[in-house]
This record gives structure tokens, C-alpha cells and sequence, in this order.
């Protein structure tokens, strides 16, 4: 049973963001700090990336650990009312970020996942360090 009627339960679900979420911009603000420059969500590649930085023909996606079954992180955890809608719908995901890293690869792009738990206060430095050495 759901803690929330249908319309608080609606409410709350139509304030998440798929684009501009805060994880997506900490790192899209550290970018350009450094002196990067990159395109949002190109609809004509793969699985529309976060970040795409053409001259380094990379992409970046910042993933929602629950969104995108970040699996062993405390943030992914599977609700308790309609699980089975839940573990189905976050499958796809996960099968669609596959798929969309494949085809990357496939057309010369180099993918970087960054998930949103490593963008927490004790690793967030190492996390974008590490974004900067791959970008280099």
C-alpha cells in the first residue's frame, strides 16, 4: 500500500526531472570551469546523451542510481508497492543504457557514466578528477 493518495503520489512524481537535474549540472558546471565546452541532449545520438563533448567525440551520461539500478548503492533501493511495475520499468532502462553505449561505441564515441552517488560530498573530488583524466 502506497503511503500517498493518487494525487500526492502524482504531485510528487511530475517534480522529477529527466533533464537539468542537480547531479547533471555540478558536473556540467565543472566542465565548463575547466574549460570545456559540450551540446546537451543531441537527439541524433544513442540514448540523447547528458553531455556530449564533440571535440573529444565523447559523452557523458550522470545517471540516477535509482533510476538506472545502480546496483550495490544504497540509493537504488526497490519500492515496496508495485515492485513488479518497478523492477520492469528499471530493467528497461538499464537495457536501454546498453544498448545506447553499444551503439556509441559502434559510431567512435567514447562513453563516461558517472552515477549520481559518486557526486556525494566524500567523493565528488575524486569522481571529477577522474572525469578530467578520461577527458584528456
Amino acid at each position: 500500500m502506497d503511503v500517498h493518495d493518487k494525487k500526492t503520489r502524482a504531485y510528487n512524481m511530475s517534480r522529477i526531472r529527466g533533464k537539468d537535474t542537480k547531479p547533471e549540472l555540478l558536473v556540467r558546471r565543472f566542465l565548463f570551469a575547466n574549460g570545456f565546452r559540450y551540446r546537451l541532449h543531441v537527439k541524433e545520438l544513442p540514448g540523447k546523451p547528458d553531455i556530449v563533448l564533440p571535440k573529444y567525440k565523447t559523452v557523458v551520461f550522470v545517471h540516477g542510481c535509482f533510476w538506472h539500478g545502480h546496483k550495490g548503492c544504497k540509493y537504488f533501493t526497490i519500492p515496496k508497492t508495485r515492485t513488479e511495475w518497478w523492477l520492469t520499468k528499471i530493467k528497461g532502462n538499464s537495457r536501454r543504457d546498453k544498448l545506447a553505449e553499444i551503439d556509441l561505441n559502434v559510431l567512435g564515441w567514447k562513453v563516461i557514466v558517472i552515477w549520481e552517488c559518486k557526486l556525494k560530498s566524500k567523493s565528488i573530488t575524486t569522481t571529477l578528477e577522474n572525469l578530467l583524466e578520461k577527458l584528456s
